[in-house]
């Protein structure tokens, strides 16, 4: 299946979502905080990448902008992970060329239905929910 990245500095979160994107046959690796993920990727290859918004040292909007400012990861399908429902985040986050927002926590149907679509159809863009 899929490479994904699960980029969050709260472990329950991360096993959270490894164990839920495990049991579809993705392979997960995870990072603590958006300066980790972004020097992971130096070395590894990717499908997707799920990224919290509020994290320590590096927040996942700048993680965002930019992988988005890159050539090699502006086609990447990114999921806003946050516990943030205001709308002020879910608008900064989509106009930084996110693929989806959810919102902590969520249920896995709606995460597992949303790294589906975007494993398969990877220029969607603007998925909010």
């Amino acid at each position: 299946m899929a490479t994904i990245m699960v980029v969050d500095d709260y472990a329950v979160t991360q096993r959270m979502l490894t164990y839920q994107l495990f049991k579809q046959g993705h392979q997960v690796v995870t990072a603590n905080n958006g300066h980790e993920a972004l020097n992971s990727l130096r070395d590894l290859e990717i499908d997707l990448m799920i990224v919290d918004l509020a994290m320590p040292e590096m927040d996942g909007l700048t993680v965002l902008r930019q992988l988005r400012a890159s050539s090699r990861y502006r086609s990447l399908p990114i999921i806003m992970l946050t516990a943030s429902g205001k709308e002020q985040d879910r608008k900064q986050a989509m106009n930084a060329g996110v693929n989806a927002f959810l919102t902590k926590p969520t249920v896995a149907w709606q995460l597992v239905d949303v790294v589906s679509n975007l494993l398969e159809h990877p220029h969607t863009l603007a998925v909010a929910a």
